[in-house]
């Protein structure tokens, strides 16, 4: 999702509680607090010797030890004051990927991609994944990707593993 995208869909719903889903039926707790937001501009090579760039916003949520047990999520009109404050101080490239930066005890800390939303019981719930590392130069270091058994199992040396 893009950071425009992001804004237009808090803009849609800012009297909703916003509510972040970081494994499946896992969520940051309603304790959580925006403490952090990153503008990055990202220039990698990869393996093969490509040249890329990027831009990403992260925002970071932190669950605040002093407030364990709250119920009531953060409204999106509180969340979008505060990343509205940050954009008059540092503007935001709107075409920039968006991350969100969590971690708790049971879960390590991650830069999670929105992975969807949706509204449910009065909430909007944006849904977050973590993407895995990959190859990108694949074709020209020759990297084959593996073949996906049609049985559904995995035997040793199948390839597909």
């Amino acid at each position: 999702m893009k950071t425009s995208e992001l804004f237009d869909l808090l803009q849609q719903h800012s009297e909703k509680p916003l509510l972040f889903e970081y494994a499946p039926n896992m969520l940051v707790g309603a304790n959580y607090h925006i403490t952090e937001v990153k503008h990055l501009k990202i220039d990698s090579v990869d393996c093969g010797a490509g040249l890329d760039a990027w831009n990403e916003t992260i925002i970071q949520l932190w669950e605040s030890p002093e407030e364990i047990g709250k119920t009531e999520f953060m409204k999106i009109s509180k969340a979008l004051s505060i990343l509205e404050k940050v954009g008059q101080m540092k503007a935001y490239n709107g075409d920039a990927e968006v991350k969100f930066e969590y971690g708790n005890g049971q879960f390590h800390t991650a830069q999670l991609s929105v992975n969807g939303f949706l509204v449910k019981n009065g909430n909007l719930l944006i849904k977050l994944t973590a993407n895995p590392t990959d190859c990108k130069a694949k074709e020209t270091c020759g990297v084959q990707e593996p073949e996906v058994a049609q049985s559904g199992s995995c035997a040793p040396g199948s390839g597909c593993c």
